[in-house]
């Protein structure tokens, strides 16, 4: 009698359909940017950006539902359009990049929000602190390019406070404020390519 129920039980499962196979889709950095807003003497902003990064997402659903992302920033290619700025900025005063080289993102949840719209959960560590954040992604659809590749769009976008993460440098104000907002917008117009 337990042979005949093992193996129903084996031939149900082989019955089953076989499940979706992972795709894995790499970041097309000539086709993306990973940009930051942060409010300077109060008045202001100062835009920048990241050159050097890399990263995968892993999706077995075709709407990225299911994704986990992993990302990773060099600290070293930053860019404001100012090299003395951007030398500060690397020095131990802030990033410190000789001691904490890169920013990183674990996804741990991706939790639709809306029509193509999600909110995306994960840790987020920078200057050696590691604290989970939520972002908000836009799924701008799939195309296929005219060589053949497949490509996926997106734009995420988010806040954090960075003296949560240690960078808590900045230079009071004549008449009130400080020179250096503590919120940091992060926008990232990313492409994606599936891999083959």
């Amino acid at each position: 009698m337990k042979k005949i129920i093992f193996s129903g039980a084996v031939m149900a499962m082989l019955a089953l359909p076989a499940s979706a196979q992972t795709t894995k889709w790499a970041f097309d950095n000539t086709h993306s940017k990973i940009q930051f807003d942060v409010a300077h003497l109060v008045i202001s902003e100062v835009t920048g950006q990241f050159k050097d990064y890399e990263g995968t997402v892993l999706s077995d659903k075709p709407d990225f539902s299911d994704a986990k992302i992993d990302f990773s920033i060099e600290v070293k290619s930053i860019d404001t359009d100012d090299e003395k700025r951007d030398a500060h900025l690397l020095s131990g005063d802030l990033f410190d990049a000789a001691s904490y080289p890169k920013i990183t993102f674990k996804s741990k949840l991706m939790k639709k929000a809306g029509n193509n719209k999600y909110k995306l959960t994960g840790d987020f560590t920078m200057h050696g602190v590691t604290k989970e954040v939520t972002l908000d992604v836009q799924y701008n659809g799939t195309k296929n390019d005219p060589w053949g590749n497949t490509k996926a769009g997106f734009k995420v976008t988010g806040k954090i406070n960075r003296p949560d993460f240690g960078l808590k440098y900045n230079s009071p104000l004549e008449g009130g404020g400080v020179m250096i907002g503590d919120e940091v917008t992060i926008t990232c117009k990313l492409e994606l390519l599936k891999q083959k």
